[in-house]
């Protein structure tokens, strides 16, 4: 099996359950926050949409610079964009994965902001730490937002106290 169709598999199934998280985001909701140095409900969504798009990034390009680089979180205006937003980064990133060969996973990939490098790793590395492990982190944070809103959680590894069974 190629490293891609690993990656592809596993994107593919965490995919279903971020979206299903996402799915349930109250946009009456996006201003919330559980404490003043937290990121708003928007904010985090937003940026659990978009961490897809960085296995791209990651894939495609040596390095990201940025000092070079303007980011701005995306600001959805409510939860139909939300999951246009998410659906768009995951099809990039089934995309890339489907074409990339396992020769680039090997290669070098770097952060850096000028002449400040943050590390070179190999892309592999990359991507499971700053691109996959990154998503479950904030899917997580996430779930924990839904949790004090009162909103049901859905399955994810199995069953939650709110859906039982599978």
């Amino acid at each position: 099996m190629a490293i891609g169709e690993s990656f592809l598999m596993e994107l593919e199934q965490e995919a279903k359950a971020t979206r299903a998280m996402l799915e349930r985001v109250p946009a009456d909701k996006f201003t919330w926050k559980p404490h003043e140095k937290s990121m708003t409900l928007s904010n985090l969504s937003a940026h659990v949409a978009e961490v897809p798009v960085w296995i791209p990034y990651t894939l495609d390009l040596n390095e990201i610079d940025f000092a070079k680089f303007d980011y701005k979180l995306y600001e959805p205006k409510d939860s139909a964009d939300l999951l246009r937003y998410f659906d768009e980064n995951i099809a990039k990133a089934v995309e890339t994965l489907k074409k990339t060969s396992d020769e680039v996973f090997m290669q070098e990939w770097t952060m850096r902001n000028g002449e400040t490098v943050y590390f070179t790793l190999p892309k592999i590395v990359v991507l499971r730490s700053y691109c996959f492990n990154h998503l479950y982190h904030h899917r997580g944070q996430l779930s924990v937002y839904l949790r004090l809103l009162n909103v049901s959680l859905p399955q994810v590894y199995g069953p939650t106290a709110d859906e039982g069974s599978m």
